[in-house]
């Protein structure tokens, strides 16, 4: 019988490796074409990986709950008929469908390369094992170094770091603290439950980016009335013509666009001692799943797209996040997020930077409030709907007086929001 290779398919560019959560067939189970086999998570979106032939499922080579490299075989399918060297060793390239979006991922098969020089019980990834060769460090050195990835591997950024302190007289730099938590014990009639795989990747997330950046939040309250009363008129009339809702959200991407383009240092990252500027203006929209976690689709060159456009992405990528229908790509290559606090009824709050970015700009609920307003004839007090922004900035190198440009820019497109414009 012919035997066919099932392997870990690439998930998008700067994805390595998956987990795999959950064998959906077991060894012997009959295969047919398009079924879902195995689901797999990366630290990016969960998918399922389909058959494309059919068979029987003749042999599973990982547990659930094993990281494997993209491109490795996870299991084998006997098909019927004779076995040939075609089917033995598929093509270079086979193309498998991924239950998101159900659009094709071309998945790369990886030949697996016996590296003599980097045989250590340690896992490094290729990317981290081609800088070991171009610097010259040896196994025993690269063994030596603290890895900061999941269960202690060596990531870039790790070795990247070691090189600029390598052959320093103060080898102490290189000592990294553990922080340990405190003991905590469960009390008579308290739950105890797991985090699951997402909430521990947010977790972790959130703990880094907090050690990463000295994190700054800097306030400015906003008058959105002529937005309240633009989307009064048009909401029913795009409803009907484009059957779906057109809310706030796109009208803060619009502006907050325009402001990074105004201000680049904001739609910027830091790699060690070089801050990098950001040509393209990728937008993350921080999403609340409905099992309580969290997620950011990005609306790739936001500054290119018109109100319309902004408007049919939004609704678009908070549907399908909540549907679990992401793509990996389109989680991926955020420059700037911004995060709706408002949508809970809360004024504002300090939120916590997406790292490798360096600001990140919360939303707050919109309220009637009296106001007073300088006009011809004097100060007269009105009922206005204001908001108030917050953004919290990476101190290291966004500064007040920057953080504070960027908020009044985002006032100002906001409060001369022209209300006679059309969508």
């Amino acid at each position: 019988m012919a035997k066919f290779e099932i392997v870990m398919p690439k998930l998008g560019e700067s994805i390595i490796e998956a987990t795999i959560t959950k064998w959906l067939k077991s060894e012997g189970d009959q295969i047919e074409e398009d079924d879902a086999i195995v689901e797999i998570a990366t630290d990016k979106v969960d998918s399922e990986i389909p058959s494309p032939v059919e068979g029987v499922l003749s042999k599973v080579l990982f547990q659930e709950g094993d990281v494997v490299e993209v491109g490795k075989v996870i299991a084998y399918i006997e098909m019927d008929g004779e076995a040939s060297e075609e089917a033995k060793e598929p093509k270079q390239d086979t193309t498998q469908k991924i239950k998101e979006g159900s659009k094709p991922v071309i998945e790369e098969k990886v030949e697996e390369v016996k590296d003599e020089s980097y045989s250590s019980d340690k896992f490094y990834s290729p990317l981290v094992k081609s800088i070991a060769k171009k610097e010259n460090i040896s196994l025993q050195e690269l063994d030596s170094i603290q890895g900061s990835g999941k269960e202690g591997r060596v990531t870039k950024k790790d070795i990247l770091g070691y090189l600029d302190n390598r052959g320093s007289a103060k080898p102490a730099v290189l000592t990294k603290q553990i922080i340990t938590a405190p003991a905590v014990v469960a009390e008579n009639g308290d739950q105890i439950v797991e985090m699951d795989r997402m909430r521990k990747l947010i977790a972790d997330h959130m703990v880094m980016s907090k050690q990463v950046s000295p994190h700054v939040t800097s306030f400015i309250d906003v008058d959105v009335t002529n937005i309240v009363n633009w989307r009064n008129k048009v909401k029913d009339s795009f409803l009907k013509r484009e059957g779906e809702k057109i809310t706030f959200t796109p009208i803060f991407f619009e502006a907050a666009a325009k402001a990074l383009k105004d201000f680049p240092g904001i739609n910027a990252s830091v790699d060690g001692t070089k801050i990098i500027y950001r040509k393209n203006v990728n937008i993350g929209m921080a999403t609340a799943l409905p099992d309580g976690n969290l997620i950011v689709p990005v609306i790739k060159n936001a500054d290119q797209k018109s109100l319309l456009g902004l408007t049919k992405d939004v609704n678009d990528l908070a549907k399908r996040a909540r549907a679990n229908k992401l793509l990996p790509d389109e989680i991926a290559g955020g420059t700037f997020t911004i995060t709706n606090f408002g949508s809970f009824d809360s004024l504002t709050g300090t939120p916590i930077i997406n790292q490798p970015q360096v600001a990140i700009l919360a939303v707050g609920a919109i309220r009637k409030k009296p106001v007073v307003m300088e006009t011809e004839q004097g100060d007269v007090i009105a009922i206005r709907h204001i908001m108030i922004l917050s953004l919290a900035y990476d101190h290291r190198v966004v500064d007040g007086a920057l953080g504070g440009m960027y908020l009044k820019r985002m006032k100002e497109l906001l409060e001369n929001f022209d209300q006679n414009q059309s969508i």
